[in-house]
């Protein structure tokens, strides 16, 4: 390791030391590189076993290493979906003494997708679309924190499956800005500049054959400002409520939490026998942290949804209404979720993340059911399951052999 080096990071991993920092990123050796889908960048990028897990290593100047790790640092902790920063290292020199770029690291997003390998697997519309809506709740929430984006694309975010949606995942925070909080002319801005990049994106994609000639790529790429604007404006937009209508309160704050945001404070002011109420405080996450506090599990708000749906189930069907919700929640656990992942060869167990699996087995019961016309045992359910869908599927921890398509940067 060259003396000059420098190290910027909260908790050092001693491995990290061993890297060969000497080197310029585009001629590291594969023996350390983890076989990752890449994305479009305009940095090297290599992805790097260390320590039992991977690392993302971006090769930037240092001023805007440092720049960018402190904002993730910010995001992190502010709870945003981001990728976590790691590490910046600067002072590197090759053999011969001679000056290369700083790094910047990253913790890789396990189960997480660049939008160009989603549409390796599945090349529709369909997958456009419920990308950009997954990008619009990330950037309404972005916004929300005060964070302005300044590049906001599909490449620069990453993906997860989150039930039958998507959750997404900044990656790129290079040109972005924490502010307490944005103007409109910042908001739009970003939303503007989303609708570009996607569309010129999703051109690409259909000019290398991975879309349909016949997709309207603008008009998929326009629906980033329509479901921007109706979550933003769902989220902070005063209402008037008549007088004697104040349930309208209560189915407010129920369409927020379908959208996955709790309400964390109103601002209420009559006006005569009139109501207005407006959102003050909105976050993310709803069923999220009911799930999380109920099980300690995290996962993706689609999928805590549907996890919460079957407690229910279980809960009425067992008779356990009377019971304290965390008392059946232990139960559940153990009587239902936890021995439909155990069922799971561990050969499999890459394919895809265990609350993605279980709601995957819940959809597949369910058709099991309607072709039958009949219910349907968990255990025969979840064996049908593993044998006829699991095993066709692709590793999505260590997504492997990927076409010309993706092999790109991450970020």
């Amino acid at each position: 390791m060259p003396n000059s080096l420098q190290i910027t990071t909260a908790n050092v991993d001693p491995a990290l030391l061993d890297l060969p920092w000497e080197v310029p990123l585009e001629e590291w050796p594969e023996d350390i590189l983890a076989a990752l889908p890449r994305g479009i960048s305009r940095h090297i990028v290599r992805f790097v076993n260390l320590s039992g897990r991977v690392i993302a290593v971006k090769e930037i100047g240092e001023t805007v290493a440092h720049h960018e790790y402190e904002l993730l640092r910010d995001l992190s902790r502010l709870s945003a979906p981001s990728v976590q920063p790691t590490a910046v290292i600067t002072g590197r020199t090759d053999k011969n003494g001679e000056e290369l770029n700083g790094v910047l690291v990253t913790e890789h997003l396990t189960f997480s997708l660049p939008y160009r390998a989603l549409f390796r697997q599945n090349m529709s519309p369909e997958t456009a679309t419920r990308l950009i809506d997954a990008l619009a709740v990330l950037l309404v929430r972005l916004h929300l924190l005060g964070f302005y984006w300044g590049d906001v694309s599909l490449s620069n975010t990453l993906f997860r499956r989150d039930a039958g949606a998507f959750s997404a995942y900044l990656v790129d925070a290079e040109t972005g800005e924490l502010h307490a909080k944005l103007t409109d002319g910042q908001r739009a801005y970003d939303v503007d500049l989303a609708r570009v990049n996607i569309i010129g994106e999703l051109m690409d994609l259909q000019a290398g054959g991975y879309m349909g000639e016949d997709a309207d790529v603008i008009e998929i790429g326009n629906r980033i400002v329509e479901r921007y604007n109706l979550l933003w404006d769902e989220l902070t937009a005063p209402q008037l409520i008549e007088g004697g209508k104040k349930w309208k309160v209560a189915e407010r704050i129920e369409r927020l939490n379908a959208l996955g945001f709790s309400v964390g404070e109103l601002t209420m002011n009559a006006e005569g026998t009139d109501l207005l109420i407006q959102p003050k405080v909105v976050d993310a996450g709803h069923y999220h942290r009911q799930i999380m506090r109920l099980t300690g599990m995290d996962v993706g708000e689609a999928q805590a949804r549907r996890m919460l749906d079957d407690l229910e189930t279980y809960r009425t069907l067992k008779g356990l209404k009377d019971q304290p919700i965390e008392v059946t929640a232990h139960q559940w656990m153990q009587n239902v979720f936890q021995p439909a992942i155990d069922a799971i060869p561990p050969e499999l167990m890459k394919k895809l993340e265990p609350a993605q699996v279980f709601h995957e087995i819940l959809d597949h019961r369910w058709f099991l059911a309607k072709e039958r016309q009949a219910d349907v045992p968990r255990k025969e359910a979840v064996q049908s399951y593993i044998d006829n869908v699991l095993k066709e599927k692709q590793d999505e921890a260590v997504f492997l052999d990927l076409d010309p398509l993706d092999d790109l940067s991450e970020e």
